[in-house]
C-alpha cells in the first residue's frame, strides 16, 4: 500500500500548452481564411489545366498530322491515349499520396502538364511528341485522382459546392480550349506548334497558385493529408500498418458500381465528341453547324458542373439524378436516330445534360467514403477502372459505323449503354460507404 502514492507522483504527466492570446487566435483564423481562399484558387486553375492538353490537340490534329508526316494509324492511337493514360498513372496516387501529401502531388502534376504542353510543339517526331504528350497526360491523371481528396480533406462539409466548382472549371477549360485553339492558332500565324504552346501559360498560372500550398507542408498542413491517405484506407487506422493490413476495395459493390457508372459515363462522353458532329454533317447540317452544336453539348456541363454536386449532396441516394440524366442521354440518341437535323439544338442540348454524370459521378466519389485515405483509394479505383472501360467505346462505335453503312446500329448501342449506365448510378448512389462493405 504504501508503493502506491510513490508510484502516482513518478507517473508522468502530460503539459498542456498554453492558451493561445486572441492575437495569436486571429491570426491562425486569419491564416486559415488566406488558405480557404488559396486552395480555391488553386483548385480552379488545376481544373481548367485537365482537359486542354487533350481538347487543343483535337482541334489542331490534321496540322499536326501534316507537320509531323504521322500516320493515320498512330493518329488513331494518339486519340485513344488520354484514356489509357488515365488508367494506368491515375492508379499511381494513391502510393504517392500517402508518400508526398496530396497537395504536393498536385502540384507535381501541374508542372508535368506545364513541360509537357511546352515539350510537346518543339518535338521534331512522332516519338517525342508521343513522349511529351504522355508526360502531360501523367500529370492529368494524378490530378485527376486526387483532386476529390484534396475537396473531401480541406472543405467536409462543402464537399457539393466545391465539386460543383472545380467541376465547372473543367467544363470551362475543356470547351475554351476546344473553341479557342484554332482561332488563337490563326493570331498567331497559323503555327500549330504555337496554337498548342500557348496552353502552358495556363498550367504556368496552376503551378504558380500551388507552390505556396505545397511550400506549408513543413507546418503539418499537407502532412497531415498524407497521413489520412495512408492511415485512412481501411477506415481502421494505424498508420502505414493500417494502410498495409486494409482490405482489398474490390470486396465492395459500391466501388465497382462507381467504377461502371464512371466508365460508361465516360465512354458516352468520347462517343459525343468523337461522332456527334459526324452525325449532325451525314445527317445534312453544315460542319460549322456541326461544330457549334458539340460546342452546345460541351457548354451545357460549365453551369450545371456546379449545380448537379450540390444537388447531390443534399440527397441521401443520387440514384434520382442518375436516372433524369440517363434518360436525357436516351431521349438525345434517340432524337439522333429519328430527327437528327429537325431537332438539332434539342438534342444537342440533351445530350449536354447527359454528360453532366461526370461531375455527378466526382461527388459520389467523395460522398462513399468517410475519410480522405478512402476517398483517395476509391477515386484511383473508380476512375482507373472507368477509364478502362472507355477506351474501347469511340472506336467500336467507328466500326459498327463503317460496318452497317449508317447511324443505326451504332446509335442503338449507345441508348442500350445508357441503361447499364443508369442501373451502376443507382447502386452506386445508394446512402452508404465503401467502409461499410468492406
Amino acid at each position: 500500500m504504501s508503493d502506491e502514492p510513490q508510484t502516482r507522483v513518478q507517473t508522468p504527466t502530460r503539459s498542456r500548452p498554453p492558451a493561445p492570446t486572441p492575437a495569436e487566435a486571429a491570426s491562425d483564423r486569419a491564416g486559415m481564411a488566406w488558405l480557404a481562399r488559396l486552395l480555391i484558387v488553386g483548385l480552379v486553375l488545376a481544373a481548367l489545366n485537365l482537359r486542354p492538353a487533350i481538347t487543343s490537340l483535337g482541334a489542331l490534329l490534321e496540322e499536326v498530322r501534316t507537320g509531323l508526316h504521322m500516320s493515320g494509324a498512330v493518329a488513331g492511337v494518339l486519340t485513344s491515349v488520354p484514356p489509357l493514360c488515365f488508367a494506368v498513372f491515375g492508379i499511381t496516387a494513391p502510393r504517392l499520396a500517402r508518400r508526398f501529401g496530396a497537395g504536393a502531388v498536385v502540384f507535381a502534376g501541374m508542372v508535368a502538364i506545364t513541360a509537357g504542353l511546352v515539350v510537346r510543339p518543339l518535338a521534331g517526331g512522332t516519338v517525342a511528341f508521343l513522349a511529351a504528350s504522355a508526360l502531360a497526360l501523367m500529370g492529368i491523371a494524378v490530378s485527376n485522382v486526387l483532386m476529390p481528396v484534396i475537396v473531401k480533406r480541406y472543405f467536409p462539409d462543402r464537399v457539393g459546392t466545391m465539386t460543383g466548382l472545380y467541376s465547372m472549371a473543367l467544363a470551362l477549360g475543356t470547351s475554351l480550349a476546344a473553341a479557342a485553339t484554332v482561332p488563337v492558332t490563326d493570331a498567331l500565324g497559323g503555327s500549330w506548334r504555337a496554337g498548342l504552346a500557348v496552353w502552358a501559360v495556363l498550367g504556368a498560372l496552376a503551378v504558380v497558385a500551388w507552390l505556396p500550398l505545397v511550400r506549408r507542408r513543413g507546418a503539418g498542413t499537407e502532412a497531415s493529408t498524407g497521413t489520412e491517405a495512408g492511415a485512412g484506407a481501411g477506415a481502421a487506422g494505424g498508420g502505414a500498418a493500417g494502410a498495409a493490413h486494409a482490405p482489398r476495395i474490390t470486396r465492395s459493390r459500391t466501388a465497382w458500381a462507381l467504377g461502371c457508372f464512371f466508365g460508361l459515363q465516360a465512354t458516352g462522353a468520347y462517343i459525343t465528341m468523337g461522332w456527334v458532329p459526324q452525325i449532325f454533317r451525314d445527317a445534312g447540317v453544315s460542319a460549322g453547324t456541326a461544330g457549334v452544336l458539340l460546342a452546345v453539348t460541351m457548354v451545357m456541363g460549365v453551369p450545371l458542373a456546379f449545380v448537379i454536386p450540390r444537388l447531390a449532396t443534399r440527397m441521401k441516394n443520387q440514384g434520382p439524378i442518375v436516372v433524369v440524366l440517363g434518360l436525357c442521354g436516351l431521349s438525345g440518341y434517340a432524337g439522333l436516330h429519328f430527327a437528327p437535323a429537325a431537332g438539332a439544338w434539342a438534342w444537342a442540348l440533351l445530350l449536354g445534360v447527359s454528360n453532366c454524370a461526370f461531375p455527378l459521378a466526382l461527388t459520389m466519389i467523395g460522398m462513399r467514403s468517410r475519410t480522405g485515405g478512402g476517398v483517395v483509394r476509391l477515386s484511383a479505383f473508380a476512375q482507373s477502372v472507368g477509364y478502362l472501360i472507355s477506351i474501347p467505346g469511340p472506336t467500336l462505335v467507328g466500326a459498327l459505323y463503317e460496318h452497317s453503312g449508317g447511324w443505326g446500329t451504332p446509335l442503338a448501342l449507345m441508348m442500350g449503354l445508357m441503361v447499364p449506365q443508369m442501373i451502376v448510378g443507382i447502386i452506386a448512389g445508394r446512402d452508404r460507404t465503401i467502409e461499410d462493405e468492406m
